[in-house]
């Protein structure tokens, strides 16, 4: 089992922990073999060393399938305008669009990335807001496919490819005949799932506890039967935000902001607290493991300053022997 800790590839980022060399050293030290990736091309640090690569998260845009579909008026309904929403997506075509994840997977693939990461979602604003859905899981699906297969074309199968569940429209892991269904549509014979924990725990808000939370990440993989065969990766983390989302979702707050970047900013601290990202405490998690055997273990875990990151991995991994019974 390959572990590592989710990372972006910028030199603001390792700034804390002094040089890549560094934070190599104190990832060894907690026996994570290196980072799953993710750049943003105004922020690459070109100096990253590709020996800590193990795998790759891809870009993602949360709000993307109007984009991809060329709805020009719910762009305008959504951004306020073509240009912004252009501005946001940094191009201005679908083509365009197809050339930056192109663009995204060529950087991968230089790394030597074993296997790579894909959102498989769309959700807008004011849906993560109101979770009224302007598209079904079918359509993100669907759209998803598109770009998906256009990025893998002619790909050499020398990576795995993962689609990674979210609780927005599109793949959730809750219905086997969907998740079937993006998997055998992709044209890449080396396909699986990352199973992210803590977003599969955000599609139920009745869950209160961790040990609820496991049992009911066991019951959907018991329900995807042979397929659950196809979980490689588990992008392990907790999230405890029923309370939250019973509190607030349903309803866009008052004075929310009508300029779309002052908007997203405000939103970003509403997501954050749906989708937690906290260190599993409970040792009941290694009942995950234990279920699922990745081969691919992304302690994908929130907190600031960075530092403080490796000390939530150190928690994780805690509870994880505990779990098991190596202390």
């Amino acid at each position: 089992m390959i572990q590592s800790m989710n990372f972006p590839l910028s030199k603001d980022c390792v700034r804390p922990f002094g040089s890549w060399a560094a934070l190599e050293d104190a990832l060894k030290g907690l026996g994570l073999d290196g980072v799953e990736g993710i750049a943003d091309p105004d922020y690459y640090d070109d100096t990253f060393p590709a020996s800590l690569l193990t795998g790759y998260h891809m870009t993602f845009y949360p709000d993307w399938v109007d984009f991809w579909r060329g709805d020009r008026a719910a762009l305008i309904r959504k951004f306020g305008s073509v240009e912004t929403a252009e501005g946001f997506y940094r191009c201005s075509s679908p083509e365009e669009f197809l050339g930056l994840f192109r663009t995204d997977f060529a950087l991968a693939k230089r790394l030597g990335a074993r296997y790579l990461v894909f959102h498989v979602s769309d959700v807008s604003i004011e849906e993560g807001y109101t979770y009224r859905w302007e598209h079904t899981d079918r359509e993100v699906t669907d759209a998803a496919l598109e770009l998906i297969n256009a990025i893998l074309d002619g790909a050499e199968p020398d990576f795995d490819f993962l689609v990674e569940n979210q609780w927005w429209p599109g793949f959730t892991f809750t219905d086997p005949r969907e998740t079937e269904y993006l998997l055998s549509r992709i044209r890449y014979p080396q396909v699986g799932v990352m199973l992210d924990t803590g977003h599969l725990m955000n599609t139920n808000q009745r869950i209160r506890t961790q040990e609820e939370g496991v049992e009911y990440i066991l019951s959907m993989l018991e329900r995807h039967g042979e397929l659950a065969r196809t979980v490689k990766g588990l992008h392990f983390h907790q999230s405890l935000s029923g309370a939250y989302c019973r509190k607030t979702v349903g309803r866009l707050p008052e004075d929310f902001p009508r300029d779309y970047y002052e908007a997203f900013a405000v939103s970003y601290g509403h997501i954050l607290q749906i989708d937690r990202h906290n260190p599993w405490t409970s040792p009941s998690c290694a009942r995950i493991l234990d279920a699922v055997r990745p081969l691919y273990l992304t302690h994908e875990l929130s907190a600031k300053p960075r530092m403080s990151q490796l000390a939530a991995v150190k928690r994780q991994l805690r509870a994880i022997r505990e779990g098991r019974g190596e202390y």
